[in-house]
Formats: C-alpha cells, structure tokens, sequence
C-alpha cells in the first residue's frame, strides 16, 4: 500500500544519509526499507526540537502542501475574498482555512460532526456547519456567504459540488483536490456541475496535485508553513493510533471520516 512516513536512518552505506539521519520516504507500509537514497528527503534544517516529527506528514508536509498551492496558486485567493472548503476538519481543510484567515479571507467550512465544525470555529472559522444535519445544503451555503462565493477548495465532489457551483461569483475560482464523496461508488456517477453556471459566471474550476510545485518553490511554501505554526496562526490537531498492525483500521477510519485533523499510524 502506498504511503509516506517519517523513517530514521538505522544502518547506512551512503554517507549523505548517516546513521540517525531523519527522512521522508515515500516507502509505502512498511515497517523497514532500503533505500539508494534517490527518493528521500531530509527535514527542513529549520524544524524545532518542540514540534513533533509527525507534522512533516501533515500540515508541514504534502497535506499542507496541497492547502498552499491549491488556495494560493490554483485559486488564487486573495484579501476580501469568500473561501468555501469542504472536508474541512481533515488534514489538508484545516489548514486551507487556516491560510485563507491569514490572507484576510471570510472563510466558510463543511464538516460531517458537530464536534468538527466546534474545532472549526476554535481555528478561526468564519462561519462552519454539519453537512450531514443541514436541512438545506443550499440554503445553509446562502446563509454563510449571501453574496457567494469567489474561492472553492474541494476535496468532496458529488452533489455537494453542484450544489456549490451554483453559488459562486462571476470569475470563480474552484480547486479540485479530491472526490470523496464518489471514491467507493459503484453505480453511477452523478451528474456534474451545471454547465450554465460555469459559462456565464464564468468560472474556471482546475484539478491540481502539489506534485507540480518542486524545487525552491516547495522549500519556500514549507519554510511559510512551519513559520505559521511556530507562531499560532496555523493550528494543528492529529488523530494518532499506535501499532503497525492497526494501519488498515485507521486507514478506513479516515475513510469514513471518523479522525479530525492528519490521521497518523506510530509504529
């Protein structure tokens, strides 16, 4: 199963990954790897002893990665804009709203529990509901932002977006990161967003992964993000279960959205 981990260096050939040496490394399930080195990356040589190493899986890694370049690049958002982020207590959400904040944007969350939509608010959420006890989708959606909305980061899809779609202003801007809502179906898809909508609001909708951003550009966006949670204006909340044998049970707990913040596996 693919999967990244934070993994220490514990017998060494290469000199530029000695004994001890802390990684990233995209090395799947697995418990031990062997590695030529190729495909490791070293922490940035600014992280703290006070943050826990778990948080380069997390918001200073690709989950905040993703929040990043998907807010700031593929949306573009901007001061006085209305941001709406779906799955928004999970590990990539949170923190797009949390940088949406930062920029000086009105920041609306969906969540599927009461206590997620608490912990939205607590982070600086401008206004956050439970999707699953709404009456109205739409109606809850118009009440947030009545004169809709210039930025949506989704990571749901469904009909959750077409309901969204509806309710953007002219020159929306829509980042698609994920499908959750449709990535255990087996009958038919729903149909998609409403075609008139995206022509005369004109809306551009893009799908992104933060795979594009490399080099310097990533160090700087990790460099932004880890500076943001040394000084409280991003916060974090991780989900963490012990045991490699309890790997496939988390896995599904995400899933079903049953963690709030980056679900992690310590072995």
């Amino acid at each position: 199963m693919m999967g990244q981990q934070v993994a220490r260096v514990v017998e060494s050939k290469n000199p530029a990954w000695p004994v001890g040496t802390v990684v990233l490394a995209y090395a799947g399930w697995a418990s031990h790897s062997i590695s030529d080195g190729q495909q490791l990356e070293k922490l940035l040589k600014e992280w703290p002893d006070t943050l826990p190493l778990s948080l380069a899986l997390g918001t200073v890694g690709m989950p905040g990665l993703t929040a990043y370049f998907g807010l700031l690049d593929v949306c573009g958002a901007k001061s006085g804009d209305t941001v709406l982020v779906n799955a928004a207590a999970g590990a990539v959400g949170a923190v797009v709203g949390q940088i949406a904040k930062i920029k000086g944007c009105k920041v609306v969350g969906a969540a599927g529990s009461d206590e997620k939509v608490d912990y939205l608010k607590k982070i600086g959420f401008d206004f956050a509901f439970n999707y699953k006890t709404v009456k109205s989708l739409e109606e809850t959606l118009k009440k947030a932002a009545p004169d809709g909305y210039d930025c949506y980061f989704d990571n749901v899809g469904g009909e959750f977006s077409n309901t969204v779609i509806r309710q953007m202003k002219k020159f929306g801007r829509v980042a698609i990161c994920g499908a959750i809502s449709m990535y255990n179906s087996t009958g038919q898809l729903p149909p998609g967003p409403s075609p008139e909508s995206m022509i005369y609001q004109e809306i551009r909708m893009e799908g992104f992964l933060f795979h594009r951003w490399k080099g310097e550009a990533q160090q700087k966006a990790l460099k932004e993000l880890l500076t943001w949670v040394l000084e409280g204006k991003i916060q974090y909340r991780e989900f963490v279960i012990e045991g490699f044998e309890n790997m496939p049970a988390t896995f599904m707990r995400m899933l079903k959205g049953e963690n709030v913040g980056k679900a992690i596996v310590k072995v």
